[in-house]
């Protein structure tokens, strides 16, 4: 008796800790791992963009206002849109805080009603409306960030202009048939500053110790920076399409009172 006893308290302790397994399992299955995944790659490229962003436009300003354009009438303009454009990178991190919160919280309402991991799948119209809504967002975002990031791509491209014209003057040093005074970087051309500038461009010697300045330096690599986390925002925002897009579709045909197939 004793025997067949604790055979019984065996079984009920194996099937006690096969149930807390299922339990898991049925937990780690309404995880959206896609979302997860895109909202932290949402958040860290929306961090670096903003951060990186903002601290690489505050050097942009300092290096033209000490090397290029001396009277400051000639970049009050520019100064007010970089002041705008910064006050913008706070708006774009609050919002894309608080946006992929929302989607998350959404991929774990679609991905545990798809499963059906919490009885029978219901849903009603208003849920599938705003999951369209979330579609069409996410779509229109993805959209937007493009242009960002193709637009964070431009300071790039001029600040690397400038560091190998830098380059090319280093290595003319040693060549006194062509002198490094003739090789110049002229920021009028590119529509920054206005022609009038003075003195608006930077030769030899002078462009060399501007290039070798900690505010180049930490600018250039900044917007590098900033470039490549629109880059993964435009990722996550893909990752989100694709989510976003399979848990309407699903919970769309699903919801038809003719449908009896189970995903």
């Amino acid at each position: 008796m004793a025997v067949s006893f604790d055979n019984s308290i065996g079984e009920e302790g194996s099937q006690q800790k096969l149930s807390c397994f299922e339990c898991c399992i049925k937990c780690l299955g309404g995880v959206p791992y896609a979302s997860l995944v895109a909202t932290i790659l949402c958040f860290s490229g929306v961090a670096l963009f903003c951060g990186c962003g903002h601290v690489a436009l505050t050097g942009t300003v300092s290096i033209l206002e000490q090397h290029f354009s001396t009277t400051a009438s000639d970049h009050a303009l520019l100064s007010e849109v970089i002041q705008l454009m910064q006050y913008v990178i706070y708006g774009i991190a609050s919002f894309f805080f608080l946006y992929g919160i929302i989607l998350l919280a959404e991929g774990f309402y679609t991905t545990s009603a798809v499963k059906e991991l919490h009885g029978e799948f219901k849903t009603t119209a208003c849920g599938r409306c705003i999951s369209g809504m979330f579609v069409f967002l996410t779509y229109v975002l993805g959209v937007a960030w493009l242009g960002v990031f193709g637009f964070s791509a431009v300071p790039v491209f001029m600040f690397y202009n400038i560091w190998s014209t830098c380059e090319v003057i280093k290595s003319f040093q040693t060549n006194v048939t062509v002198p490094g005074d003739q090789i110049c970087v002229d920021i009028r051309q590119y529509g920054i500053i206005p022609w009038n500038a003075v003195p608006g461009k930077a030769c030899g010697p002078i462009l060399e110790n501007i290039c070798n300045t900690n505010e180049f330096y930490m600018s250039y690599h900044l917007f590098i920076v900033a470039c490549a986390g629109a880059g993964a925002t435009v990722i996550a925002l893909l990752i989100y399409m694709m989510a976003t897009t399979y848990n309407y579709a699903v919970l769309k045909f699903k919801s038809r009172e003719d449908c009896c197939t189970k995903f």
